[in-house]
C-alpha cells in the first residue's frame, strides 16, 4: 500500500511516519522532500518561500510517489503533493514573493495526477484535544499564526474540497488522524489492505 502522510509543519505528521514504519518494517519510508533535498537546495519557508522552493519540492515529492506504480509496494510518504498546494497558498495570500494564485492554480492537475498512485491520504490536523507543541529543531518556524494558516488551508482543501484535488477516478482513501501516538496508529492500520 502507497501511504502519504499530510498536514501542516509540527502536528505530528514525522512523528505518524515513524511510530508506523517501527511497527511495519515491510515499509519503505520516503524522507520529506526538505530534507532530501536541504542540502543541495536553498529552500525558504513561509512568507519567504518562492515559486522555485515550492516547485522543486513538489516535483520531488511527484518524482517519488511516481516511482512506485502498485499497491501491492509498501511505502510511507512523509508529506503528500497535496501540502505544496497549501503552502504556497499560504505564501500566495501574502503577496510578498513569485508566487501568486496563478503558480497554486498550476499546481492542481499534476497534484490531482499524481494522486491516482496513492492509496491512502492521512491528514493530521491540529487538534485542540490533542495539541503538539511546536518544536524548534532548526528547520521549522516556530510561528503558531503560520502553522495555524496552513492549517486551515489544509482543512478547506480536505473537508470542504477547495480546488478539488482528489481524483475523478482511483482517488486515494482519505482518513483524519487524531490523538496519542497508538491511537493514531490503530487509525491508520484498520484501513491497511
Amino acid at each position: 500500500m502507497r501511504i502519504a502522510v499530510s498536514g501542516s509543519h509540527s502536528v505530528g505528521k514525522s512523528t505518524v511516519v515513524a511510530d508506523f514504519k517501527n511497527a511495519h518494517g515491510e515499509y519503505i519510508r520516503e524522507e520529506e522532500p526538505y530534507r532530501a533535498l536541504c542540502e543541495f537546495y536553498p529552500i525558504k519557508f513561509g512568507k519567504a518561500s518562492t515559486r522555485y522552493c515550492n516547485g522543486i519540492q513538489l516535483y520531488y515529492n511527484i518524482s517519488r510517489v511516481l516511482s512506485y506504480q502498485t499497491e501491492a509496494e509498501a511505502v510511507i510518504f512523509d508529506r503528500s503533493p497535496v501540502d505544496y498546494i497549501a503552502y504556497s497558498l499560504y505564501t500566495a495570500n501574502y503577496h510578498e514573493t513569485d508566487i501568486d494564485d496563478g503558480f497554486v492554480e498550476g499546481m492542481i492537475e499534476p497534484v490531482r495526477a499524481v494522486l491516482q498512485n496513492i492509496d491512502l491520504l492521512v491528514y493530521v490536523p491540529i487538534s485542540e484535544r490533542h495539541p503538539v507543541e511546536l518544536e524548534d529543531d532548526g528547520i521549522r518556524l516556530t510561528d503558531q499564526a503560520y502553522r495555524t494558516e496552513v492549517d486551515d488551508i489544509f482543512k478547506r482543501i480536505y473537508r470542504e474540497a477547495l480546488f478539488d484535488v482528489m481524483p475523478r477516478q482511483n482517488a486515494p482513501t482519505l482518513i483524519e488522524v487524531w490523538g496519542p501516538r497508538e491511537q493514531r496508529l490503530e487509525q491508520i492500520r484498520s484501513y491497511l489492505k
